[in-house]
Protein backbone atom coordinates (compact mmCIF):
# COMPACT_ATOMS: atom_id res chain seq x y z
CA UNK A 1 0.00 0.00 0.00
CA UNK A 2 1.08 3.13 -0.76
CA UNK A 3 0.80 6.17 1.07
CA UNK A 4 1.06 9.98 0.31
CA UNK A 5 1.99 12.20 2.65
CA UNK A 6 2.84 16.18 2.39
CA UNK A 7 4.67 18.45 4.29
CA UNK A 8 6.32 21.77 3.66
CA UNK A 9 9.45 22.95 3.79
CA UNK A 10 11.58 26.45 4.25
CA UNK A 11 15.35 27.40 4.91
CA UNK A 12 14.56 28.95 8.46
CA UNK A 13 11.65 26.60 9.28
CA UNK A 14 10.79 23.30 8.61
CA UNK A 15 7.11 21.73 9.16
CA UNK A 16 7.26 17.74 9.18
CA UNK A 17 4.52 15.28 10.13
CA UNK A 18 6.34 12.27 12.17
CA UNK A 19 6.43 9.56 9.52
CA UNK A 20 8.92 11.65 7.74
CA UNK A 21 11.05 13.28 10.81
CA UNK A 22 14.16 10.98 9.82
CA UNK A 23 14.20 12.46 6.05
CA UNK A 24 14.49 15.98 6.68
CA UNK A 25 17.71 16.06 6.41
CA UNK A 26 17.76 15.25 2.82
CA UNK A 27 16.56 18.74 1.93
CA UNK A 28 18.52 21.41 4.31
CA UNK A 29 21.65 21.21 2.94
CA UNK A 30 20.41 21.61 -0.49
CA UNK A 31 19.86 25.49 -0.60
CA UNK A 32 22.51 26.41 2.03
CA UNK A 33 22.99 30.11 0.92
CA UNK A 34 19.06 31.64 0.20
CA UNK A 35 17.67 33.97 2.70
CA UNK A 36 15.30 33.48 5.29
CA UNK A 37 11.51 33.94 2.85
CA UNK A 38 13.24 32.98 -0.02
CA UNK A 39 12.59 29.61 -0.84
CA UNK A 40 9.92 27.32 -0.49
CA UNK A 41 9.44 23.64 -1.10
CA UNK A 42 6.39 21.58 -1.57
CA UNK A 43 7.02 18.23 -1.21
CA UNK A 44 5.28 14.95 -2.22
CA UNK A 45 6.53 12.24 -0.57
CA UNK A 46 5.42 8.44 -1.04
CA UNK A 47 6.19 5.79 1.68
CA UNK A 48 5.86 2.19 1.66
CA UNK A 49 4.93 0.80 5.13
CA UNK A 50 6.86 -2.20 4.22
CA UNK A 51 10.17 -1.74 6.81
CA UNK A 52 12.20 -3.19 3.83
CA UNK A 53 11.77 -0.44 1.77
CA UNK A 54 12.87 3.28 1.74
CA UNK A 55 10.37 6.28 0.78
CA UNK A 56 10.77 7.89 -2.43
CA UNK A 57 10.75 11.64 -2.27
CA UNK A 58 9.88 14.29 -4.99
CA UNK A 59 10.07 18.20 -4.12
CA UNK A 60 9.76 21.13 -6.21
CA UNK A 61 10.70 24.66 -5.48
CA UNK A 62 8.72 27.62 -5.39
CA UNK A 63 9.51 31.63 -5.11
CA UNK A 64 7.19 34.31 -3.68
CA UNK A 65 9.01 37.35 -4.33
CA UNK A 66 12.47 39.30 -4.07
CA UNK A 67 13.73 41.47 -1.97
CA UNK A 68 14.39 44.54 -3.88
CA UNK A 69 18.33 45.34 -3.66
CA UNK A 70 18.49 49.19 -2.11
CA UNK A 71 20.55 50.85 -2.53
CA UNK A 72 20.34 50.83 -5.99
CA UNK A 73 17.22 50.74 -6.62
CA UNK A 74 14.54 52.66 -4.64
CA UNK A 75 10.70 50.64 -4.45
CA UNK A 76 8.15 53.15 -6.06
CA UNK A 77 5.50 52.24 -3.54
CA UNK A 78 8.44 54.10 -0.65
CA UNK A 79 8.15 57.05 0.92
CA UNK A 80 11.72 58.18 -1.19
CA UNK A 81 9.72 56.95 -4.03
CA UNK A 82 6.51 58.86 -3.79
CA UNK A 83 9.40 61.50 -3.13
CA UNK A 84 10.71 61.07 -6.54
CA UNK A 85 7.54 60.83 -8.29
CA UNK A 86 6.19 64.22 -6.64
CA UNK A 87 9.03 65.96 -8.19
CA UNK A 88 9.28 64.50 -11.28
CA UNK A 89 5.65 65.24 -11.73
CA UNK A 90 6.01 68.68 -10.64
CA UNK A 91 8.19 69.14 -13.41
CA UNK A 92 6.38 67.66 -15.71
CA UNK A 93 8.16 64.80 -16.73
CA UNK A 94 5.94 61.81 -15.70
CA UNK A 95 3.82 62.89 -18.23
CA UNK A 96 4.26 59.15 -20.10
CA UNK A 97 3.45 57.68 -17.28
CA UNK A 98 -0.13 57.59 -16.40
CA UNK A 99 -1.04 56.05 -20.30
CA UNK A 100 1.36 53.34 -19.30
CA UNK A 101 0.34 52.50 -16.07
CA UNK A 102 -3.34 52.16 -17.11
CA UNK A 103 -2.85 49.14 -18.94
CA UNK A 104 0.23 47.98 -17.35
CA UNK A 105 0.27 44.42 -17.01
CA UNK A 106 2.77 41.22 -15.69
CA UNK A 107 4.34 39.19 -17.75
CA UNK A 108 2.60 35.52 -18.17
CA UNK A 109 5.91 33.38 -18.51
CA UNK A 110 9.43 33.87 -17.07
CA UNK A 111 11.17 35.03 -20.45
CA UNK A 112 7.69 36.98 -22.01
CA UNK A 113 9.19 39.87 -20.60
CA UNK A 114 9.88 41.48 -23.97
CA UNK A 115 6.39 40.78 -24.91
CA UNK A 116 4.71 41.64 -22.20
CA UNK A 117 6.69 45.15 -22.72
CA UNK A 118 6.13 45.45 -25.77
CA UNK A 119 1.99 44.50 -24.88
CA UNK A 120 2.20 47.42 -22.42
CA UNK A 121 3.47 49.84 -24.94
CA UNK A 122 1.14 49.26 -27.98
CA UNK A 123 -2.13 49.34 -26.41
CA UNK A 124 -0.90 52.15 -24.42
CA UNK A 125 -0.59 54.08 -27.42
CA UNK A 126 -3.88 52.61 -28.24
CA UNK A 127 -2.67 50.89 -31.76
CA UNK A 128 -5.65 48.75 -32.97
CA UNK A 129 -4.00 45.17 -33.55
CA UNK A 130 -6.49 44.82 -35.91
CA UNK A 131 -7.37 41.24 -35.20
CA UNK A 132 -9.08 39.95 -32.43
CA UNK A 133 -7.63 39.08 -29.18
CA UNK A 134 -10.76 37.18 -27.26
CA UNK A 135 -14.63 37.02 -28.12
CA UNK A 136 -14.95 40.26 -30.07
CA UNK A 137 -12.45 42.46 -28.58
CA UNK A 138 -9.09 43.84 -30.28
CA UNK A 139 -6.45 44.18 -27.66
CA UNK A 140 -2.79 43.43 -27.63
CA UNK A 141 -1.51 40.19 -25.60
CA UNK A 142 1.53 38.55 -25.61
CA UNK A 143 -0.08 35.19 -26.85
CA UNK A 144 -0.59 37.85 -30.35
CA UNK A 145 3.00 38.63 -30.56
CA UNK A 146 4.38 35.57 -32.56
CA UNK A 147 5.17 36.72 -36.10
CA UNK A 148 9.09 36.92 -35.39
CA UNK A 149 9.36 34.31 -33.16
CA UNK A 150 7.44 31.19 -32.27
CA UNK A 151 5.70 31.27 -28.74
CA UNK A 152 7.54 28.29 -28.24
CA UNK A 153 10.98 29.62 -28.52
CA UNK A 154 10.27 32.47 -26.64
CA UNK A 155 8.73 30.64 -23.49
CA UNK A 156 11.94 28.56 -23.50
CA UNK A 157 14.56 31.05 -24.12
CA UNK A 158 13.22 34.91 -23.68
CA UNK A 159 13.56 36.84 -27.53
CA UNK A 160 16.36 39.20 -28.60
CA UNK A 161 16.31 42.78 -28.43
CA UNK A 162 16.45 42.81 -32.10
CA UNK A 163 13.22 40.70 -32.92
CA UNK A 164 11.48 43.07 -30.32
CA UNK A 165 12.18 45.54 -32.43
CA UNK A 166 10.77 43.52 -35.39
CA UNK A 167 7.13 42.84 -33.64
CA UNK A 168 6.87 46.49 -32.51
CA UNK A 169 7.50 47.37 -36.81
CA UNK A 170 5.03 44.44 -37.20
CA UNK A 171 2.66 45.26 -35.03
CA UNK A 172 2.20 48.71 -36.47
CA UNK A 173 4.27 50.92 -34.13
CA UNK A 174 7.13 53.58 -35.44
CA UNK A 175 10.25 52.41 -34.26
CA UNK A 176 13.87 53.70 -33.45
CA UNK A 177 16.25 51.81 -32.00
CA UNK A 178 19.61 51.71 -30.27
CA UNK A 179 22.30 49.73 -28.74
CA UNK A 180 24.65 51.33 -26.58
CA UNK A 181 27.19 51.26 -29.28
CA UNK A 182 25.54 53.09 -31.61
CA UNK A 183 24.37 56.02 -29.18
CA UNK A 184 26.07 58.06 -25.96
CA UNK A 185 24.68 58.71 -22.51
CA UNK A 186 23.79 62.30 -23.22
CA UNK A 187 21.53 61.15 -26.19
CA UNK A 188 20.26 58.47 -24.07
CA UNK A 189 19.29 61.25 -21.15
CA UNK A 190 17.56 63.58 -23.70
CA UNK A 191 15.45 60.43 -25.18
CA UNK A 192 14.39 59.75 -21.94
CA UNK A 193 13.42 63.04 -21.17
CA UNK A 194 11.51 63.30 -24.78
CA UNK A 195 9.52 59.99 -23.58
CA UNK A 196 8.83 60.91 -19.81
CA UNK A 197 7.52 64.65 -21.60
CA UNK A 198 5.16 63.00 -23.83
CA UNK A 199 2.39 60.46 -24.35
CA UNK A 200 2.81 59.93 -27.40
CA UNK A 201 6.21 58.00 -27.36
CA UNK A 202 6.86 55.03 -24.77
CA UNK A 203 10.29 53.85 -24.22
CA UNK A 204 11.29 50.12 -23.38
CA UNK A 205 14.75 48.87 -22.61
CA UNK A 206 16.70 46.11 -22.37
CA UNK A 207 19.38 45.83 -19.92
CA UNK A 208 21.21 43.07 -17.08
CA UNK A 209 19.65 42.81 -14.03
CA UNK A 210 22.93 42.01 -12.11
CA UNK A 211 24.22 45.80 -12.51
CA UNK A 212 21.37 46.62 -10.03
CA UNK A 213 22.19 43.74 -7.79
CA UNK A 214 18.89 41.67 -8.75
CA UNK A 215 19.08 38.38 -9.49
CA UNK A 216 18.88 37.10 -13.12
CA UNK A 217 20.76 38.41 -16.11
CA UNK A 218 18.78 40.16 -19.50
CA UNK A 219 15.74 41.88 -18.91
CA UNK A 220 12.93 43.84 -21.00
CA UNK A 221 10.66 46.90 -19.50
CA UNK A 222 9.25 50.12 -20.12
CA UNK A 223 10.66 53.23 -18.78
CA UNK A 224 7.69 54.86 -17.23
CA UNK A 225 8.85 58.48 -15.84
CA UNK A 226 12.27 60.09 -15.37
CA UNK A 227 13.52 62.56 -12.13
CA UNK A 228 15.95 65.12 -13.91
CA UNK A 229 17.22 66.60 -10.55
CA UNK A 230 18.22 63.18 -9.05
CA UNK A 231 18.84 62.25 -12.53
CA UNK A 232 16.62 58.83 -12.19
CA UNK A 233 14.77 56.48 -14.07
CA UNK A 234 11.70 54.81 -13.40
CA UNK A 235 11.47 50.63 -14.27
CA UNK A 236 8.40 49.74 -14.43
CA UNK A 237 9.61 45.91 -14.01
CA UNK A 238 6.78 43.48 -15.88
CA UNK A 239 8.16 40.87 -13.62
CA UNK A 240 5.93 41.99 -10.96
CA UNK A 241 5.75 38.22 -9.33
CA UNK A 242 9.70 39.31 -8.60
CA UNK A 243 10.35 43.08 -7.86
CA UNK A 244 8.02 46.31 -7.87
CA UNK A 245 8.49 49.07 -10.10
CA UNK A 246 11.54 50.81 -8.86
CA UNK A 247 13.58 54.19 -9.61
CA UNK A 248 17.43 53.87 -10.18
CA UNK A 249 20.25 56.02 -11.71
CA UNK A 250 20.13 57.33 -15.19
CA UNK A 251 24.03 56.41 -15.52
CA UNK A 252 23.58 53.01 -13.47
CA UNK A 253 20.63 52.11 -16.63
CA UNK A 254 23.07 52.88 -19.16
CA UNK A 255 25.69 50.60 -17.59
CA UNK A 256 23.23 47.70 -17.17
CA UNK A 257 21.91 48.58 -20.92
CA UNK A 258 25.64 49.17 -22.31
CA UNK A 259 26.59 44.76 -21.51
CA UNK A 260 26.36 42.40 -24.44
CA UNK A 261 23.74 39.59 -24.46
CA UNK A 262 25.09 36.38 -24.36
CA UNK A 263 22.67 34.71 -27.56
CA UNK A 264 23.84 37.23 -29.77
CA UNK A 265 26.90 38.76 -29.09
CA UNK A 266 25.64 42.12 -29.33
CA UNK A 267 25.07 45.22 -26.72
CA UNK A 268 21.77 45.77 -25.44
CA UNK A 269 20.17 49.61 -25.78
CA UNK A 270 16.66 50.98 -26.09
CA UNK A 271 13.68 51.32 -28.60
CA UNK A 272 11.33 54.57 -28.58
CA UNK A 273 8.00 53.31 -29.94
CA UNK A 274 5.47 56.12 -30.75
CA UNK A 275 2.29 55.52 -33.17
CA UNK A 276 2.40 56.74 -36.77
CA UNK A 277 0.55 59.43 -37.73
CA UNK A 278 -2.31 57.29 -39.27
CA UNK A 279 -3.08 53.71 -38.68
CA UNK A 280 -1.24 51.52 -40.53
CA UNK A 281 -2.24 48.46 -43.11
CA UNK A 282 -5.40 51.26 -43.46
CA UNK A 283 -6.43 48.89 -46.92
CA UNK A 284 -3.96 46.05 -46.97
CA UNK A 285 -1.79 44.30 -45.06
CA UNK A 286 0.52 41.07 -45.00
CA UNK A 287 -0.50 38.32 -42.80
CA UNK A 288 2.06 36.01 -41.26
CA UNK A 289 -0.18 33.70 -38.92
CA UNK A 290 0.26 30.64 -41.74
CA UNK A 291 3.58 29.12 -41.90
CA UNK A 292 3.06 29.65 -46.08
CA UNK A 293 4.16 33.27 -45.78
CA UNK A 294 7.88 32.26 -45.36
CA UNK A 295 7.62 30.52 -48.53
CA UNK A 296 5.45 33.44 -50.40
CA UNK A 297 8.35 35.38 -48.97
CA UNK A 298 10.79 33.87 -50.78
CA UNK A 299 8.71 33.78 -53.92
CA UNK A 300 8.36 37.63 -53.76
CA UNK A 301 11.83 38.44 -52.32
CA UNK A 302 13.94 36.15 -54.36
CA UNK A 303 12.31 34.39 -57.31
CA UNK A 304 10.47 36.93 -58.70
CA UNK A 305 13.77 38.65 -59.54
CA UNK A 306 15.15 35.50 -60.91
CA UNK A 307 12.78 34.78 -63.04
CA UNK A 308 12.12 38.30 -64.74
CA UNK A 309 15.74 38.15 -65.67
CA UNK A 310 16.15 34.72 -66.91
CA UNK A 311 13.75 34.73 -69.17
CA UNK A 312 12.67 36.75 -72.18
CA UNK A 313 10.33 39.35 -71.48
CA UNK A 314 9.12 41.98 -74.09
CA UNK A 315 6.31 43.72 -72.12
CA UNK A 316 4.75 44.45 -68.94
CA UNK A 317 2.13 42.03 -69.71
CA UNK A 318 4.67 39.18 -70.27
CA UNK A 319 6.67 39.87 -67.02
CA UNK A 320 2.87 39.97 -65.60
CA UNK A 321 2.53 36.65 -66.81
CA UNK A 322 6.27 35.45 -65.68
CA UNK A 323 5.15 36.45 -61.89
CA UNK A 324 1.45 34.91 -61.55
CA UNK A 325 2.30 31.75 -63.36
CA UNK A 326 4.28 30.60 -60.82
CA UNK A 327 2.59 32.40 -57.92
CA UNK A 328 2.24 29.41 -54.94
CA UNK A 329 -1.31 28.06 -54.44
CA UNK A 330 -1.98 29.54 -51.23
CA UNK A 331 -0.75 33.40 -52.15
CA UNK A 332 -3.95 34.73 -51.23
CA UNK A 333 -3.80 33.86 -47.68
CA UNK A 334 -0.90 36.21 -47.74
CA UNK A 335 -2.17 39.57 -48.54
CA UNK A 336 -4.89 40.62 -47.58
CA UNK A 337 -7.50 44.08 -47.77
CA UNK A 338 -8.64 44.86 -43.99
CA UNK A 339 -12.41 44.66 -43.74
CA UNK A 340 -14.23 46.09 -40.88
CA UNK A 341 -16.94 43.94 -39.24
CA UNK A 342 -19.94 44.62 -36.90
CA UNK A 343 -22.96 42.56 -35.60
CA UNK A 344 -26.52 43.67 -38.00
CA UNK A 345 -28.92 44.38 -34.96
CA UNK A 346 -30.42 46.82 -37.86
CA UNK A 347 -29.31 46.36 -41.60
CA UNK A 348 -30.78 50.11 -41.76
CA UNK A 349 -28.56 51.42 -39.16
CA UNK A 350 -26.67 54.59 -39.81
CA UNK A 351 -22.81 54.55 -39.90
CA UNK A 352 -21.11 56.21 -36.78
CA UNK A 353 -18.64 59.09 -37.73
CA UNK A 354 -15.56 57.13 -36.95
CA UNK A 355 -16.50 54.27 -38.89
CA UNK A 356 -17.70 56.56 -41.44
CA UNK A 357 -14.18 58.18 -41.54
CA UNK A 358 -12.41 54.43 -41.92
CA UNK A 359 -14.35 53.71 -44.73
CA UNK A 360 -13.54 57.11 -46.02
CA UNK A 361 -9.87 56.93 -45.44
CA UNK A 362 -10.00 52.94 -47.71
CA UNK A 363 -11.89 54.35 -50.14
CA UNK A 364 -9.52 57.35 -51.38
CA UNK A 365 -6.74 54.68 -51.03
CA UNK A 366 -8.88 51.81 -53.10
CA UNK A 367 -9.51 54.87 -55.53
CA UNK A 368 -5.87 55.85 -55.72
CA UNK A 369 -4.70 52.55 -56.84
CA UNK A 370 -7.35 52.11 -59.43
CA UNK A 371 -5.94 55.23 -61.04
CA UNK A 372 -2.51 54.31 -61.29
CA UNK A 373 -0.57 52.55 -64.22
CA UNK A 374 -0.04 49.95 -62.87
CA UNK A 375 -3.41 48.64 -61.93
CA UNK A 376 -4.44 48.92 -65.71
CA UNK A 377 -1.78 46.77 -67.19
CA UNK A 378 -2.87 43.84 -64.29
CA UNK A 379 -6.61 44.39 -65.03
CA UNK A 380 -6.10 43.87 -68.38
CA UNK A 381 -3.35 41.04 -68.07
CA UNK A 382 -5.99 39.30 -65.93
CA UNK A 383 -9.08 39.82 -67.73
CA UNK A 384 -7.01 37.70 -70.87
CA UNK A 385 -6.79 34.75 -68.48
CA UNK A 386 -9.91 34.43 -67.28
CA UNK A 387 -9.44 35.71 -63.94
CA UNK A 388 -12.42 36.39 -61.79
CA UNK A 389 -13.52 37.97 -59.00
CA UNK A 390 -16.64 37.98 -56.48
CA UNK A 391 -17.22 39.95 -54.58
CA UNK A 392 -20.30 37.87 -53.17
CA UNK A 393 -17.88 35.11 -52.47
CA UNK A 394 -15.40 37.52 -50.71
CA UNK A 395 -18.06 38.78 -48.64
CA UNK A 396 -19.65 35.70 -47.41
CA UNK A 397 -16.03 34.35 -46.67
CA UNK A 398 -15.54 37.72 -44.72
CA UNK A 399 -19.01 37.71 -42.89
CA UNK A 400 -18.30 34.18 -41.46
CA UNK A 401 -14.66 35.46 -40.35
CA UNK A 402 -16.51 38.30 -39.04
CA UNK A 403 -19.16 35.84 -36.94
CA UNK A 404 -16.47 33.69 -35.97
CA UNK A 405 -14.31 37.03 -34.48
CA UNK A 406 -17.62 38.40 -32.98
CA UNK A 407 -18.48 35.30 -31.34
CA UNK A 408 -15.02 33.41 -30.85
CA UNK A 409 -16.28 30.49 -32.52
CA UNK A 410 -14.27 28.56 -35.57
CA UNK A 411 -15.59 29.56 -38.74
CA UNK A 412 -16.16 26.06 -40.27
CA UNK A 413 -19.06 25.74 -38.03
CA UNK A 414 -20.53 28.99 -39.88
CA UNK A 415 -22.00 29.48 -43.64
CA UNK A 416 -23.30 32.34 -44.96
CA UNK A 417 -26.63 32.03 -46.33
CA UNK A 418 -27.46 35.15 -48.39
CA UNK A 419 -25.03 38.37 -49.03
CA UNK A 420 -26.91 41.74 -49.59
CA UNK A 421 -24.92 44.91 -50.61
CA UNK A 422 -26.97 47.93 -49.36
CA UNK A 423 -25.79 51.33 -48.18
CA UNK A 424 -26.32 53.39 -45.20
CA UNK A 425 -26.19 57.06 -43.97
CA UNK A 426 -23.33 58.66 -42.23
CA UNK A 427 -22.62 62.10 -40.80
CA UNK A 428 -23.83 64.84 -42.82
CA UNK A 429 -25.73 62.35 -45.08
CA UNK A 430 -22.99 60.97 -46.69
CA UNK A 431 -23.54 57.19 -47.91
CA UNK A 432 -21.47 54.26 -47.11
CA UNK A 433 -21.11 51.03 -49.07
CA UNK A 434 -22.00 47.86 -46.42
CA UNK A 435 -22.22 44.14 -47.42
CA UNK A 436 -24.91 42.03 -44.66
CA UNK A 437 -24.23 38.32 -44.39
CA UNK A 438 -26.52 36.49 -43.16
CA UNK A 439 -25.10 33.84 -41.16
CA UNK A 440 -25.79 30.38 -40.27
CA UNK A 441 -24.89 28.20 -37.24
CA UNK A 442 -26.53 25.36 -35.58
CA UNK A 443 -29.88 26.69 -37.24
CA UNK A 444 -29.30 30.03 -35.72
CA UNK A 445 -28.88 33.16 -37.47
CA UNK A 446 -27.05 36.49 -37.52
CA UNK A 447 -26.51 39.23 -39.46
CA UNK A 448 -22.72 40.52 -39.93
CA UNK A 449 -22.05 43.86 -41.61
CA UNK A 450 -18.86 44.20 -43.86
CA UNK A 451 -18.03 47.83 -44.29
CA UNK A 452 -16.80 48.75 -47.74
CA UNK A 453 -14.73 50.78 -49.37
CA UNK A 454 -15.63 51.14 -52.89
CA UNK A 455 -14.62 54.02 -55.35
CA UNK A 456 -18.54 54.59 -56.55
CA UNK A 457 -19.61 58.10 -56.34
CA UNK A 458 -23.03 56.69 -55.20
CA UNK A 459 -24.74 53.99 -53.35
CA UNK A 460 -26.11 52.01 -56.58
CA UNK A 461 -24.68 48.15 -57.00
CA UNK A 462 -22.39 48.66 -59.87
CA UNK A 463 -19.93 46.51 -61.52
CA UNK A 464 -17.89 44.86 -58.77
CA UNK A 465 -13.85 46.02 -59.36
CA UNK A 466 -15.27 49.01 -57.54
CA UNK A 467 -14.91 47.60 -54.72
CA UNK A 468 -10.96 45.37 -53.68
CA UNK A 469 -10.98 42.83 -55.46
CA UNK A 470 -7.25 40.64 -56.84
CA UNK A 471 -6.29 43.08 -59.20
CA UNK A 472 -6.05 45.89 -56.98
CA UNK A 473 -4.23 43.25 -53.75
CA UNK A 474 -2.08 42.22 -57.00
CA UNK A 475 -1.27 45.79 -57.32
CA UNK A 476 0.09 47.25 -54.09
CA UNK A 477 1.86 44.22 -54.12
CA UNK A 478 3.53 44.50 -56.47
CA UNK A 479 4.42 48.11 -56.01
CA UNK A 480 5.75 47.39 -52.39
CA UNK A 481 8.50 44.89 -54.00
CA UNK A 482 12.33 46.75 -53.82
CA UNK A 483 12.69 48.38 -57.24
CA UNK A 484 15.75 46.18 -57.66
CA UNK A 485 13.56 43.55 -58.63
CA UNK A 486 13.00 44.51 -61.71
CA UNK A 487 17.03 45.31 -62.75
CA UNK A 488 17.58 42.41 -64.00
CA UNK A 489 15.38 42.86 -67.13
CA UNK A 490 17.33 42.31 -70.29
CA UNK A 491 15.51 45.05 -72.40
CA UNK A 492 16.61 48.41 -70.77
CA UNK A 493 13.23 50.14 -72.36
CA UNK A 494 11.33 47.65 -70.85
CA UNK A 495 12.96 47.72 -67.50
CA UNK A 496 12.89 51.31 -67.30
CA UNK A 497 8.91 51.52 -67.97
CA UNK A 498 8.60 48.69 -65.35
CA UNK A 499 10.70 50.77 -62.80
CA UNK A 500 8.24 53.99 -63.81
CA UNK A 501 5.12 52.22 -63.15
CA UNK A 502 6.15 50.95 -59.64
CA UNK A 503 8.25 54.44 -58.66
CA UNK A 504 6.80 55.71 -55.31
CA UNK A 505 7.54 59.16 -56.65
CA UNK A 506 4.37 59.10 -58.99
CA UNK A 507 2.39 58.12 -56.26
CA UNK A 508 -0.59 60.08 -53.84
CA UNK A 509 0.84 60.48 -50.37
CA UNK A 510 -2.08 58.21 -48.69
CA UNK A 511 -0.86 55.40 -51.58
CA UNK A 512 2.73 55.85 -50.73
CA UNK A 513 2.19 55.08 -46.91
CA UNK A 514 0.30 51.95 -47.72
CA UNK A 515 2.97 50.62 -49.75
CA UNK A 516 5.61 51.85 -47.68
CA UNK A 517 4.18 49.53 -44.94
CA UNK A 518 3.73 46.78 -46.62
CA UNK A 519 7.23 46.90 -47.95
CA UNK A 520 8.61 47.64 -44.67
CA UNK A 521 6.29 44.26 -43.25
CA UNK A 522 7.56 42.33 -46.46
CA UNK A 523 11.13 43.24 -45.51
CA UNK A 524 11.03 42.45 -42.07
CA UNK A 525 9.06 39.50 -42.05
CA UNK A 526 11.90 38.14 -44.36
CA UNK A 527 14.52 39.28 -42.06
CA UNK A 528 13.24 37.65 -38.98
CA UNK A 529 13.05 34.36 -40.87
CA UNK A 530 16.79 34.36 -42.04
CA UNK A 531 17.14 35.47 -38.46
CA UNK A 532 19.18 38.46 -39.50
CA UNK A 533 16.77 41.35 -38.18
CA UNK A 534 19.88 42.38 -35.89
CA UNK A 535 21.84 43.60 -38.90
CA UNK A 536 19.77 46.83 -39.18
CA UNK A 537 17.42 48.40 -37.03
CA UNK A 538 16.70 51.30 -39.61
CA UNK A 539 13.57 51.39 -41.49
CA UNK A 540 14.81 49.30 -44.90
CA UNK A 541 15.63 51.99 -47.43
CA UNK A 542 13.04 52.21 -50.45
Amino acid sequence: MCTRINALFTYSNLIITPKVKGYAKLFAPTFPNLPVRSLSLSQHIYTNYHPSKKPVVMAMASLYRRSLPSPPAIDFSSSEGKKIFNEALQKGTMEGFFRLISYFQTQSEPAYCGLASLSVVLNALSIDPGRKWKGPWRWFDESMLDCCEPLEVVKEKGISFGKVVCLAHCSGAKVEAFRTNQTTIDDFRKLVMKCSTSENCHMISTYHRGVFKQTGSGHFSPIGGYNAERDMALILDVARFKYPPHWVPLKLLWEAMDSIDDSTGKRRGFMLISRPHREPGLLYTLSCKDESWISIAKYLKEDVPRLVSSQQVDSVEKILSVVFKSLPSNFNTFIRWVAELRIAEDTKQNLSAEEKSRLNLKQVVLKEVHETELFKHISKFLSTVGYEDSLTYAAAKACCQGAEILSGCSSKEFCCRETCVTCVKGPGEAEGTVVTGVVVRDGSEQNVDLLVPSTQTNCECGPEANFPAGNDVFTVLLLALPPQTWSGIKDQALMQEMKQLISMASLPTMLQEEVLHLRRQLQLLKRCQENKEEEDFAAPAF
